[in-house]
């Protein structure tokens, strides 16, 4: 079951079911419309959409809503260096780090930062950025855990975590210059209910760029191929710290473009994941 958060051609915003042939929206309850968070947080979320969908009603076609974000007031977290690919792509950007990237793949804790405010967060056809400063840009493409303030993994949605690479490599301590800014978090565009994420090592990853009308960069990962497992990662995130509004984690990426790409204003990048979708956003 996909669930997507959307606002309609009259403004109003809702959460709803998207299918094959459009979007289902739920209905209210006790005079309140549902949020992402009533569903994803409650004790049972497909059988709260169950309660909640209408299966008589037509779906509302695809065009004639906006998928929004798959957010409410969660902070978005991520991991770094999950994949052996990472590891060798950091360790790429600073000679003088390399060392500590390798702990970092190696140790038992992770790498654990904050990325984003919900308020900072874009979603599916939205702008995302490049920093003016930085001059080695690129995409990201991850798998995102939905977690419950209860420290459930309650869902799946696609995440772009945008980076400046030249400005981390400068120094590592660069790194929340090189990876929060305005504009630098994509997420959805639907989130799929946990029971419904296929085996991991059968979920690819794709990013994909174009320029142009042209594809400058194509490359693809799967989950088995990361190096730390989803438990594990929110195990560590939830020590010493809660997230009463949930949390949003970024579990790495496995897909790095070559040292000599970098991103350009206009630039199209589509994350595909197996099983959720597709996430596309333009470069600004």
């Amino acid at each position: 079951m996909k669930l997507c958060k959307v606002q309609t051609k009259a403004g109003a915003t809702g959460v709803g079911v998207l299918g094959d042939d459009g979007v289902q929206l739920l209905h209210a309850a006790a005079g309140k419309s549902p949020t992402l968070s009533d569903i994803l947080h409650g004790t049972d979320p497909a059988a709260t959409v169950r309660t909640l969908l209408d299966t008589k009603q037509a779906a509302i076609p695809l065009a004639d809503v906006r998928l929004l974000a798959p957010i409410d007031h969660q902070e978005v977290w991520a991991a770094g260096v999950t994949y052996k690919r990472s590891r060798e792509a950091r360790e790429r950007e600073s000679a003088g780090a390399a060392s500590f990237y390798e702990k970092v793949y190696t140790a038992e804790r992770p790498e654990l930062f904050l990325k984003a405010t919900a308020r900072r967060v874009v979603g599916p056809d939205a702008n995302v950025r490049i920093r003016k400063d930085g001059k080695w840009n690129v995409p990201e493409p991850e798998v995102a855990l939905v977690v419950s303030p209860q420290l459930k993994i309650v869902g799946y949605t696609i995440g772009n975590d945008m980076s400046s690479r030249d400005i981390e490599g400068e120094n590592p301590l660069y790194l929340p210059q090189a990876k929060v800014y305005d504009g630098a978090c994509a997420l959805g565009p639907v989130i799929l209910l946990a029971e419904a994420l296929p085996p991991l090592e059968q979920v690819t990853i794709e990013l994909l760029i174009s320029r142009g009308g042209q594809t400058v960069f194509d490359g693809q990962t799967t989950l088995g191929q990361m190096a730390r497992s989803f438990a594990d990662l929110v195990s560590w995130l939830s020590r010493e710290i809660s997230f009463p509004d949930g949390v949003i984690l970024l579990t790495g990426t496995g897909v790095v473009p070559p040292d000599q790409f970098t991103l350009a204003s206009g630039d199209k990048i589509t994350i595909e994941v197996a099983g959720i979708g597709r996430l596309c956003n333009t470069v600004e």
